[in-house]
């Protein structure tokens, strides 16, 4: 493996851990394991990509939580910038749980 391939999938668990620590306030699961991050891209400039969804077109938090997700993911050392996109498509759906946000909700 490279260095810059080492590079971005250590910068990937880093950022992984930051969008942890932020959760929606409808779940009081964090964002990462109730689904809302689909894609997380990092370039080889070191530019993250982020393609993200709401639980609802009509959120409360429509507008601020995906700048807090920003910057988050910009305060995390080595992060050069935060390409984000919000999406809803597909639509989530709480099939999109990880086991261990199931396990916190106790659907499991």
């Amino acid at each position: 493996m490279s260095d810059i391939t080492l590079l971005k999938k250590d910068l990937e668990e880093k950022i992984i851990q930051e969008l942890k620590t932020v959760y929606d306030p409808e779940i009081p699961v964090n964002i990462y394991d109730i689904g809302l991050i689909y894609k997380l891209t990092i370039d080889d400039d070191f530019l993250v990509h982020i393609m993200m969804t709401l639980t609802t077109p009509n959120c409360p938090v429509a507008e601020s939580l995906p700048q807090e997700v920003r910057e988050k993911i910009k305060a995390v050392d080595g992060v050069k910038d935060v390409d984000l996109e919000l999406t809803f498509e597909p639509p989530w759906t709480m099939e999109m749980l990880t086991d261990e946000a199931k396990l916190e909700l106790g659907l499991m």
